[in-house]
């Protein structure tokens, strides 16, 4: 694969950094109680395609195509210091996916000017999977865990801070139940004392036949990671939402909006 540092230094990239999708394959198979409302099936089924065929797309190699012709001619389509949100219609450690992911690393070693996130139900996969240059590629690879409820946040969390990465992040979304971080927050540290989690986003369900997300249930995870410095983001209300003992039925559109307007993000 070509390297950046190839390209004739008079041909600086000077665009703006972009912020994109890269779906590299496409379909996954349910794992847990959040997967029950999948926008993925949701879409598929739609259309009479099978989501739970795995397969590689079009969009495979996005991240390391050439411009063929123009003034930036012999750059990246996509442009340095651009942010690549990474397999958001399968799981990138879905073992239907193996004989493709050694590649997919490769591409993202590659690309090391810009960063990556990927978010996976799938932590006890991440350990036997990453690549050989890990501690090189770690700093600009993100791979987040999500956690729907309790059951799933004992389950998965154990191993997923235990991993070699740079930050770890968690998702609960969609929301299903009450949670409590702070075995996890007090039982792994870094060197420095503080919490291995850097980060945590909590969401309700959209679609239809969305479950209900209690809004005490968000204000508990906020304030189990403010006492403890960890970063939060309330990513979305859902489709209903219980707040003060009232059901609200939010439309799609202003989920994101209302969920911002609780100031809840740290």
């Amino acid at each position: 694969m070509k390297q950046l540092s190839l390209f004739p230094e008079e041909n600086k990239d000077e665009r703006a950094p972009m912020s994109i999708n890269w779906n590299l394959w496409h379909g996954c198979t349910r794992v847990s109680a959040g997967c029950r409302h999948c926008y993925m099936y949701r879409r598929d089924e739609s259309i009479g395609k099978d989501p739970s065929v795995v397969q590689k797309t079009e969009n495979f190699d996005l991240p390391v195509r050439v411009l063929r012709s123009g003034k930036n001619k012999g750059l990246y389509k996509v442009p340095r210091g651009s942010h690549i949100w990474t397999c958001f219609s399968s799981d990138f450690f879905h073992p239907d996916a193996d004989e493709w992911r050694d590649e997919a690393w490769e591409m993202m070693h590659e690309r090391s000017d810009c960063s990556f996130f990927m978010i996976t139900k799938r932590p006890e996969r991440i350990a036997g999977h990453l690549p050989d240059c890990w501690e090189e590629d770690r700093d600009h690879i993100t791979i987040a865990v999500t956690c729907e409820n309790q059951e799933m946040i004992d389950k998965r969390l154990p191993v997923y801070l235990s991993l070699p990465l740079a930050q770890h992040s968690v998702m609960i979304e969609p929301m299903l139940s009450a949670v409590d971080l702070r075995p996890y927050i007090e039982g792994y540290r870094a060197s420095d004392g503080s919490p291995i989690i850097s980060h945590v986003s909590v969401g309700g369900e959209s679609g239809p036949g969305a479950r209900i997300c209690d809004y005490s249930w968000v204000e508990s995870v906020h304030e189990q990671c403010t006492e403890s410095g960890i970063s939060f983001y309330y990513h979305q209300t859902g489709a209903k939402l219980i707040k003060d003992g009232k059901i609200y039925y939010i439309p799609r559109k202003l989920q994101h909006s209302q969920a911002h307007l609780a100031r809840l993000d740290t």
